[in-house]
């Protein structure tokens, strides 16, 4: 016989889940309605593609030194160079083309946005789930630490975590290791959001009913979290997930322009534009501007996404 309390079980995540599933779900109608938003995502759209695409769009590999010519170093945006080649937004002073460079570099900030966001889920999204739904010591020494990082600016600990993984390291693995530690360094510090969020959510899903429907059947402990609860804490999650990509991409390119991030050899658009400030004042201004305007475009777009959904995805908004 089928216990009393089962449908409770039965229907614990869809609350969440039936705002995307019909055409008339409220979240594909705020989309709807917002031009801004559907411009959003539209440039995170192509961004994307532009970086997946980019071995194939761009000219040349612009950090292959066998295909680079010197005399077409500093060609203005919309000119031919001195090799006769035209380049759409000028070349840098080795002669490498802008547009090309620009396309490899977007390609590895969004590598670094998307794998220290999934760092950051990895570490703070279990933790919050078991400090809020164990409770105890383990909840207090969580909740301590967080609070403890939080003290301090999340470019600081990233810089922190960065320094130490770089004394580590020896020092012809630094550049190789570049990308992995800098992935580590914004995953880390930037994890308790997610876990303070999570359990604050899960402190108040846990006295309703569909879990003490779970629990009296005899689920596990691990099956009511993963099955019943985190269902439920997907609208969150999803929101600071999409704004912490935008801030990691931005965290990873204030670290690059510092010179405390990605080696020339791996750009990003941070490093591009480290190395394009060196040139501003002399004249050529388009080796900054470029893919300054491309972060600029990126961020705004990701931010502009992360507060749609905050919106969209607040029942107290509907």
């Amino acid at each position: 016989m089928t216990p009393p309390s089962s449908p409770a079980t039965a229907d614990a995540a869809p609350a969440g889940r039936r705002r995307w599933r019909s055409a008339d779900s409220p979240v594909l109608r705020a989309f709807a309605r917002s031009r801004t938003v559907q411009f959003a995502t539209t440039v995170v759209v192509l961004l994307l593609l532009a970086a997946v695409l980019s071995p194939w769009l761009a000219r040349q590999n612009p950090f292959d030194p066998s295909q680079l010519d010197l005399l077409d170093a500093f060609t203005r945006p919309w000119e031919a160079a001195g090799s006769g080649v035209f380049y759409p937004l000028g070349t840098d002073d080795q002669g490498r083309d802008l547009f090309s460079a620009i396309l490899y570099g977007l390609r590895v900030s969004l590598l670094v946005g998307v794998a220290s966001v999934a760092l950051s889920l990895a570490i703070g999204v279990p933790l919050g789930l078991l400090a809020g739904y164990v409770g105890g010591w383990f909840d207090t020494l969580v909740m301590r630490i967080a609070d403890v990082q939080l003290t301090f600016p999340v470019l600081l600990v990233a810089l922190l975590i960065f320094g130490i993984a770089r004394g580590v390291l020896p020092a012809g693995y630094r550049d190789d290791m570049a990308l992995y530690v800098i992935v580590g360094a914004i995953g880390l510090s930037d994890w308790v959001q997610y876990a303070r969020t999570v359990r604050g959510a899960v402190l108040v899903e846990k006295h309703k009913d569909y879990v003490l429907a779970a629990q009296v059947i005899g689920r596990s402990r691990t099956g009511i979290l993963v099955r019943h609860i985190l269902p439920n804490l997907l609208a969150p999650v999803m929101v600071i997930a999409t704004i912490s990509f935008a801030l990691a991409i931005v965290a990873e390119s204030t670290l690059s322009y510092l010179g405390v991030g990605l080696p020339p050899t791996q750009p990003s658009l941070g490093t591009l534009i480290r190395i394009g400030q060196g040139f501003l004042f002399s004249g050529e201004w388009w080796i900054l501007l470029f893919p300054a305007l491309v972060l600029l475009a990126l961020a705004l777009s990701v931010n502009l996404v992360g507060d749609w959904l905050r919106d969209a995805l607040n029942p107290k908004l509907q």
